[in-house]
């Protein structure tokens, strides 16, 4: 599985840039313009992990490594994109690219230009999400053009094509985003392809500032994305991009200023790894101790692969035990005494937080 990237979109001054420096301790190009950013920034994010920190803590390992993220800054986005204004294409070209797409919406007033002089997030949320459905309409239609004349042979993957397009068509018309969920697996392979935007799961990312738009808008855009079945974050992006190098105590004696209770980056960053529907599992001894990701549902030898293609090639079992029962026992040998770790074989599927130890014979 190669790297799969989540991408910061919105309009232009909304503050994508200052959250990607402080995701990433970038300095990125950022400034009170549109179109900064044209090329995109691009950055590998560690994702926090308290029980990696505590398989540390007690094994004591020569180097501990986390599992990351990439992370995408995108060109601001204009009324119009799916039109070519802006940078259009570019723009949408780029959002195709990525796996998850982090929304962010500018939920504060200061001296910086807002594109439509008025601070409003759920109109600008409206905006893109406008834009995104139009480009994917475009896509669709051209896509039933040459359906209607391949289906006209009678060819079967054509006709079934043909009926998830036209659904799709369907679905963005009446402005619903997809939800590839819904649909069966053949069926949602078929959309893949598509490389759809709309249908991307896709984070919204409340911006705050010192300055805070009024409570009330805050809440009423909160109860929009609820409503439609999506999720939010909330972050303090000016903040916690200017406290970003400072310690572990410092950074806590600010939240707690501003009574955060986490840092939203971290809400954010494992947010969008639940959305890309990744778990995490670990292996762990006096060496090293390490974070894997792994989508969902993947089977022993696919995890045996993400070590070395030859654990895959050679695969003979795994040998697991849970974090909370290693956790509980404080090391692997009582773990054995127990009977706490388990030999399972190649149709085991991997669950969140296993620890596991491959055997294997290439």
């Amino acid at each position: 599985m190669s790297s799969l990237s989540c991408g910061i979109v919105g309009l232009p001054n909304v503050g994508k840039s200052t959250i990607f420096s402080a995701l990433t301790n970038a300095a990125v190009e950022s400034g009170n313009f549109p179109f900064t950013t044209i090329e995109p920034n691009i950055a590998i994010v560690d994702v926090p992990d308290l029980r990696l920190e505590n398989l540390v803590k007690n094994l004591n390992p020569e180097k501990t490594v986390y599992t990351s993220l990439k992370f995408v800054d995108i060109a601001g986005l204009v009324k119009g994109a799916s039109e070519g204004e802006g940078l259009g294409n570019k723009f949408l070209a780029n959002v195709r690219d990525v796996d998850a797409i982090a929304h962010v919406l500018r939920c504060f007033e200061d001296d910086i230009t807002h594109v439509f002089n008025t601070v409003d997030p759920k109109r600008d949320l409206e905006v893109i999400n406008l834009e995104l459905c139009l480009s994917d309409i475009q896509i669709l239609e051209k896509r039933i053009i040459k359906l209607e004349k391949i289906k006209k042979s009678g060819d079967k993957e054509a006709i079934l094509e043909y009926d998830i397009v036209k659904n799709l068509l369907d679905c963005l018309n009446k402005g619903e985003k997809i939800n590839i969920e819904s649909y069966e697996i053949t069926e949602q392979q078929i959309i893949k392809k598509l490389n759809l935007i709309s249908s991307k799961p896709t984070i919204y990312v409340l911006n705050y500032g010192n300055n805070q738009i009024e409570y009330s808008k805050i809440e009423e855009l909160k109860k929009y994305i609820s409503d439609k079945g999506e999720t939010f974050v909330e972050i303090y992006g000016l903040l916690e991009s200017e406290i970003k190098d400072l310690s572990s105590n410092d950074k806590e004696e600010f939240f707690n200023e501003y009574n955060i209770q986490e840092a939203g980056l971290n809400s954010l960053i494992k947010k969008a790894y639940e959305y890309l529907n990744l778990i995490t599992f670990y292996t762990a001894g006096p060496k090293e101790c390490r974070a894997w990701s792994i989508l969902r549902d993947s089977r022993a030898p696919n995890a045996a692969g993400k070590i070395h293609s030859d654990f895959e090639k050679g695969f003979i079992r795994a040998e697991v035990v849970k974090y909370s029962d290693f956790i509980n026992v404080g090391n692997e040998d009582e773990a054995k005494k127990q009977g706490l770790i388990k030999s399972e074989g190649k149709d085991y599927i991997v669950q969140d937080g296993d620890i596991i130890h491959f055997r294997y014979n290439v």
